[in-house]
């Protein structure tokens, strides 16, 4: 009776551990996936994971927060091809790499800002978010003389807070619909195939400037988006200019004019 009992209360604590886990997936997955926004979270603040276009327009985006081993070599295939994309960049690897970053815009890309040092967006005060993004934007025009308008949050986490502040700086919060995986390590075969399946017009994609087979896969990508009739563009070209909304899986949107706004039009 005591081993029934035994293994009644553990088969107990198992379900309720396995509960746990799921209930935890379940919240992660909702506060993190732009798709799942409930009537509550009507005014959820998102930024931009990709655009409502016609046209078949795909924009390339880099992330630079660590090494800089390719940097040159993605610089050259993207000449090679006669095409521009963005590099968001952290204010410490500006630091580190200033050669790199004149290199970037010297050849036409964007260079944006991916924070000053890579911290946890989702865990600083707005103040701090302003200070930290002000800072890398400092490094980044001294070199380029341009002010970034566009922000990547490191980690892709963000908050309402988060995206309410980077807007108020009057820059946009740019994430992705499209992911590479190259960070982990996948081989350039895998990375080709998740990009090309997996992109539309609008899209943006996610890749890193130090991943270890982005180099091999970027000319085939290319090649492939070309030939299937897609421009190739930097974010800020793919973006919507004018009144736009963002909806809830993260896409820009056209604003829609009112019956009254189009007759007068």
């Amino acid at each position: 009776m005591k081993k029934l009992l035994s293994r009644i209360k553990n088969r107990k604590a198992a379900a309720s551990a396995v509960a746990l886990a799921v209930l935890t997936a379940v919240i992660f997955w909702t506060t993190n996936s732009p798709a799942v926004v409930g009537v509550a979270a009507s005014d959820r603040q998102l930024p931009i994971y990709c655009v409502q276009r016609d046209d078949k327009t795909v924009a390339l985006s880099f992330d630079a927060a660590w090494g800089n081993e390719d940097t040159q070599e993605l610089i050259d295939i993207l000449n090679k091809y006669n095409i521009n994309a963005t590099f968001f960049v952290v204010g410490q690897w500006v630091d580190k790499y200033p050669e790199s970053v004149k290199a970037l815009h010297d050849a036409g890309n964007e260079v944006m800002s991916h924070s000053d040092d890579h911290a946890h967006f989702a865990q600083l005060s707005a103040d701090e978010i302003k200070s930290n993004i002000a800072a890398s934007n400092e490094k980044i025009k001294k070199i380029t003389g341009t002010e970034p308008t566009l922000f990547r949050c490191p980690y892709g986490e963000y908050n309402d807070t988060v995206i309410s502040t980077v807007n108020s700086m009057g820059m946009s919060a740019i994430q992705w619909d499209v992911d590479s995986l190259d960070w982990k390590g996948i081989s350039a075969s895998d990375i080709s195939d998740r990009v090309l399946k997996n992109v539309k017009s609008g899209s943006i994609v996610l890749f890193h400037n130090a991943a270890e087979n982005t180099p091999e896969a970027l000319p085939g990508i290319i090649e492939g988006l070309i030939a299937d009739g897609y421009k190739i563009v930097p974010v800020s070209q793919i973006l919507l200019t004018g009144d736009y909304t963002i909806d809830n899986t993260g896409m820009q949107c056209q604003a829609k004019q009112s019956s009254d706004a189009k007759a007068d039009a």
